[in-house]
């Protein structure tokens, strides 16, 4: 007769098997349900981060006018909030603006790199101006990735832009970031051409972008999508339509930014100058620019749109002033240059007096 103790069918032999399974079961569950809820959870927070960032932490920066902070911010939090999109949707809005703002911190680095080396070109110090080129060359070329990476995100959230079918904004915000996403495409294509090198920046962006800005009212962003267009018109030969004139247009687009106190039509208005090589309509764009920031306040929820205009206008001006001098802009004379007429003092002649 068979011993039912040492039976492989025992009782005790089945409930040692049993809580074997259970205990596996149990720890599979915990694992499992762990990563789900690590998952859920992560979700949860890049949908928060999202949302908060784009509906509040970029309102708040457009309002204030501190460019360095607005920049260290972008540089230092794009990883962290970019990473969400490996458990959630991918933040392409807050991307464009993240992008954005950091291609620009690259861009500010490259023209003091090219005031280095304009500085040393004035010493006669050859060596060190070529140095100073190539870290101008490099920063570029980073700038231009940058700006890049915002433009495919734009693409990514909008779809291809210049098709001639515009997309549904949802509010304001919804608009200025597809803005945003233009300027980052033209900031790619120029910062490419300043480093000499290639990034893979398509050669048409900037007649994409000018059919892209046509989606955009003109009045309600400060003049701005004109501009865009008509600097693209007087950059690239054969763009401009016929019957338009792009200086016009940028002149018309300088009093509506004027107005708004968001005085980026200035920028586009003093890009098209340079390209022309048309110095006399460039120093007038800037005095223009220097006199509006004493006359007209900056708008209040555009400020560090106005603020980033300021920054660039100032920089083309220290880029003359340097090549002209040897030292930046003088603090409190923008708007004025090196070679410009003393006015004359009235003198009263005392020999009459003695």
């Amino acid at each position: 007769m068979t011993d039912l103790r040492n039976s492989p069918r025992s009782p005790s032999t089945f409930r040692v098997r049993l809580r074997g399974l259970l205990a596996t079961f149990a720890v599979t569950t915990l694992v499992t349900g762990c990563g789900v809820i690590d998952r859920m959870m992560y979700k949860t927070t890049g949908d928060v981060m999202q949302g908060f960032s784009r509906n509040h932490t970029v309102p708040y920066l457009m309002q204030s006018q501190d460019l360095a902070m607005g920049c260290a911010m972008s540089e230092a939090t794009a990883p962290l909030l970019m990473s969400f999109g490996r458990v959630t949707d991918e933040p392409d809005q807050l991307a464009v603006m993240l992008y954005l703002s950091s291609g620009g911190c690259a861009e500010e680095q490259a023209r003091e790199h090219e005031l280095d080396a304009l500085a040393a070109l004035n010493g006669m110090e050859a060596e060190e101006a070529e140095d100073a080129m190539i870290r101008q060359k490099r920063a570029y070329a980073l700038a231009s990735r940058r700006y890049f990476r915002a433009w495919q995100h734009h693409h990514a959230h909008y779809g291809e832009v210049g098709t001639g079918e515009c997309p549904e904004f949802e509010d304001d915000m919804d608009e200025f970031i597809y803005l945003a996403g233009l300027l980052s495409g033209l900031q790619a294509l120029n910062a490419q051409i300043q480093s000499t090198s290639s990034i893979g920046v398509p050669a048409n962006i900037g007649s994409v972008v000018a059919r892209g800005s046509g989606c955009l009212a003109n009045d309600k962003w400060w003049g701005a999508p004109m501009a865009l267009r008509a600097t693209i018109w007087a950059m690239i030969p054969g763009a401009q339509p016929e019957g338009e004139d792009a200086f016009e247009r940028l002149e018309i687009a300088d009093d509506q930014g004027e107005a708004a106190g968001v005085r980026l039509p200035h920028v586009f208005h003093a890009i098209a100058a340079l390209n022309k090589g048309d110095e006399s309509r460039l120093r007038e764009v800037i005095r223009e620019h220097a006199e509006s920031l004493e006359q007209d306040p900056a708008n209040k929820d555009w400020r560090f749109v106005d603020a980033m205009a300021t920054n660039m206008i100032v920089a083309i001006s220290d880029r003359m002033w340097v090549e002209n001098t040897g030292h930046r802009t003088p603090l409190g004379q923008l708007g004025t240059f090196w070679d410009d007429r003393q006015e004359s003092v009235e003198t009263m002649d005392l020999d009459d007096l003695l």
